[in-house]
């Protein structure tokens, strides 16, 4: 049986999760040929989402009742961890494509639960079957956004864009920074707060079509790595949502947070495997660069050098200590019957993030080392991985403040707010 990429994380895949992961693998060549392309173009490379949306992954973790493949978080950090070893760029903005799945699946949940009245279940059904069958049944390709430029020291997130209620909808205002598929996404999901609160009982979510009026593109952002997600973001000025393109009910946003197992709405370490999937990448490169390489005097592989095998094991070392970190997060996010309480799960990935991309990050460094200056042109995979992985030190939070998270959560037993509005 051929060996697949994501078998490096897991091991263990189920004949489901391989027959999905083969679908990844399919799709991996494409990427791989455009990467270089890509990330020297500054620009996410559009017929991807043609190659995504015809290999079925834009529906990888909806449901098959809603069109879509079935998965779940294993099956999207294998995905993303795959797409990472060929294209990062292209892998973040998929995963943000897939993030946005969490809204509708934790909306299901949270009805299921019982944390919505009879007369608000209908309202909140509606809009998570809408966004479930968006991925699956119509196989749109969407943006997820909600962080923005404004920082709060209260939380990781601070919300200020504004929804007011007006006749038959809302008008949004304000500014997303950062969220992935500007300009290509089909619509996007945008985190606003209602103008008549002042809490994060006022969160709420719109669908907004890319081409929709008062909808702007911010100016390009010129990134030093993951230069082809599209990450630029959008401005809304009096953009009308009708309403049953949103979910507006008061605390509907934080009750779909209380429901997920992880952090923020979960998925998030499938952020870590793509970072985890370039360090592989890297360290693969240079090991077969230095094994083929030769000694002139000795005609022995430069890789056989006391040198080169201190960077070969110490990176060996960092890609294992990074995949056990990330395979049990997914297993503390995904276990059933849960086997942490969701304290200790955010805990543990406040420090799992930190680990994976710190070792991520090292692993490409020494891979640079290995394969000395000619590894440093631009358009080479080792320097673009390098960019790429460094994004990873202060994408979501640096492993610093994930760390010092995690030390108050077991000295005080509290949580870091992830949500305050402004």
């Amino acid at each position: 049986m051929t060996q697949l990429t994501a078998e490096f994380l897991f091991d263990d895949l189920t004949p489901a999760e391989r027959a999905r992961a083969e679908r990844v693998e399919s799709i991996l060549p494409e990427l791989r040929a455009h990467a270089e392309e890509a990330d020297a173009s500054g620009r996410f490379y559009e017929p991807h989402r043609e190659t995504l949306a015809n290999a079925g992954l834009l529906g990888l973790i909806i449901p098959a009742e809603f069109g879509g493949l079935g998965g779940g978080l294993r099956d999207l950090a294998a995905a993303t961890f795959a797409m990472g070893t060929a294209c990062p760029s292209t892998a973040l903005a998929y995963f943000f494509h897939c993030s946005t799945a969490s809204r509708g699946l934790l909306a299901l949940e949270a009805i299921k639960e019982g944390k919505f009245s009879s007369e608000e279940v209908p309202i909140v059904r509606r809009f998570a079957e809408n966004l479930l069958h968006r991925m699956g049944t119509k196989n749109q390709f969407l943006g997820n956004f909600a962080s923005e430029t404004v920082k709060s020291s209260q939380s990781a997130v601070l919300i200020s864009t504004e929804a007011e209620q007006v006749e038959g909808g809302w008008v949004l205002n304000g500014v997303k920074s950062f969220g992935c598929n500007t300009g290509v996404a089909d619509a996007y999901l945008v985190v606003a707060k209602r103008k008549d609160f002042n809490t994060a009982a006022g969160l709420c979510m719109f669908f907004v079509p890319r081409n929709a009026l008062g909808v702007r593109e911010r100016p390009p952002w010129d990134a030093l790595g993951m230069r082809a997600t599209a990450s630029h973001g959008i401005i809304l000025e009096n953009v009308f949502v009708p309403d049953e393109e949103a979910l507006t009910i008061p605390n509907a946003f934080v009750r779909l947070m209380e429901t997920s197992r992880g952090s923020l709405m979960g998925n998030q370490p499938a952020i870590s495997a793509i970072y985890l999937g370039a360090a592989k990448a890297a360290y693969d490169y240079a090991l077969e660069k230095t094994m083929h390489m030769k000694f002139e005097d000795t005609g022995l592989p430069i890789a056989t050098s006391s040198f080169h095998q201190e960077l070969i094991g110490n990176m060996a070392a960092k890609l294992e200590t990074a995949r056990l970190w990330l395979r049990h997060q997914v297993e503390l996010e995904t276990s059933d019957p849960p086997i942490a309480s969701k304290t200790e799960v955010i805990r543990h990935w406040r420090l799992a993030k930190g680990m994976i991309s710190e070792c991520a990050f090292e692993v490409t460094k020494m891979a640079l080392k290995m394969t000395g200056t000619s590894g440093t042109a631009n358009r080479g995979l080792i320097a673009r991985m390098f960019r790429d992985v460094a994004m990873s030190l202060v994408m979501g939070f640096p492993a610093e403040r994930g760390r010092l998270e995690a030390a108050k959560s077991i000295v005080e037993g509290a949580e870091t707010r992830t949500f305050v509005v402004q």
